[in-house]
């Protein structure tokens, strides 16, 4: 079991699965709302994802059409992000995964539009944009 919180302790949430998928995502919007050079996920199935308290504290954000961010509106932790186009998956910001998991290769994402004073010195593979489905 994969357990995390957020930084005020108010959300917690358990994991009874395995992170299927872990990126870093380098588009704008991400580097905004993480207030760093990228974001990394962990990808789960959304019926492993449990909140085990807070689930009241969660706010959303509809940061795009397909893109629904959830976090603490108590401390302003990111959690994680529902994908419309993936509806059986949750991305969860692994700022606030407590240990460290197993993960499998990651690989970046939209580092056409990475921040310019950022240099990479993280292996993985690169998309320009999203990667090809």
């Amino acid at each position: 079991m994969i357990t995390g919180q957020c930084e005020c302790r108010k959300v917690r949430f358990e994991i009874h699965g395995e992170i299927n998928d872990y990126s870093h995502c380098h588009c704008s919007q991400c580097r905004r709302m993480h207030g760093a050079a990228f974001a990394t996920f962990g990808g789960v199935k959304k019926r492993d994802f449990k909140f085990i308290s807070g689930a009241d504290e969660i706010t959303h954000y509809a940061s795009s059409d397909d893109h629904d961010r959830l976090f603490c509106r108590a401390c302003g932790s990111n959690i994680l992000v529902d994908l419309g186009a993936e509806p059986d998956a949750r991305y969860v910001a692994m700022g606030v995964i407590d240990g460290n998991p197993e993960l499998p290769e990651g690989y970046h994402i939209f580092v056409g539009s990475k921040a310019p004073w950022y240099a990479f010195d993280n292996p993985g593979e690169q998309f320009h944009t999203a990667p090809e489905e």
